[in-house]
């Protein structure tokens, strides 16, 4: 039996329908129960506090981006697909989730993937005051096909490569490998997305 909106009261009008159809009495009382007692109803304070945490690891994979773009990154301008680091935050919570002491246990590192080299751009120690549990590798690619890598080639071999600088566009994929650090089995998750 599917409970609907029609259906949800336990008046005597929509119990004698059913009885009509030829359900029988017992089941329908059980059936209405269950469907009470299995189907909570969500925690709001428990949603705004995990969107609160994406929005805040967000903003800090933003700023590792924006630190490394000058400094490891050589370059002036990262262009970052949409959303691209809102899927990520969302899987990192998700990796998350299962872990003792949660997002505040991970030690996250991010790189980049420039020709099949990671270059190194940050250390993210999401609670310092916890004593990591697990790391969680996070691995940006850069966009292969793009009129600015294209750019940026040609011109940095000519005169123009002095006053020139390069914008780095990343891929609309990147990868998350786990590794849980106090596991007897040592178990790695590796995630391509």
């Amino acid at each position: 039996m599917v409970a609907t909106g029609s259906l949800s009261s336990k008046n005597p009008a929509s119990i004698s329908e059913l009885l009509d159809r030829g359900y029988h009495p017992g089941s329908l009382l059980s059936d209405f129960d269950y469907w009470e007692y299995v189907v909570p109803e969500p925690n709001l304070n428990e949603v705004i506090f995990e969107e609160t945490t994406c929005q805040n690891l967000v903003k800090m994979l933003e700023n590792c981006l924006s630190k490394s773009k000058q400094t490891k990154l050589g370059c002036s301008k990262v262009l970052v697909p949409e959303k691209l680091t809102q899927r990520i935050a969302q899987d990192v919570l998700r990796l998350s989730s299962t872990e003792p002491c949660g997002l505040r246990g991970c030690v996250l590192h991010v790189n980049l993937e420039v020709e099949n080299v990671c270059k190194k751009l940050d250390r993210i120690v999401c609670d310092a005051s916890v004593v990591p549990t697990f790391e969680l590798t996070l691995v940006f690619k850069q966009e292969t096909c793009s009129w600015t890598s294209f750019r940026d080639f040609f011109f940095s071999r000519g005169r123009f490569s002095a006053g020139l600088r390069r914008t780095l566009i990343l891929s609309s994929g990147f990868r998350l490998v786990k590794k849980k650090l106090y596991s007897v089995i040592g178990t790695t998750v590796i995630e391509e997305c």
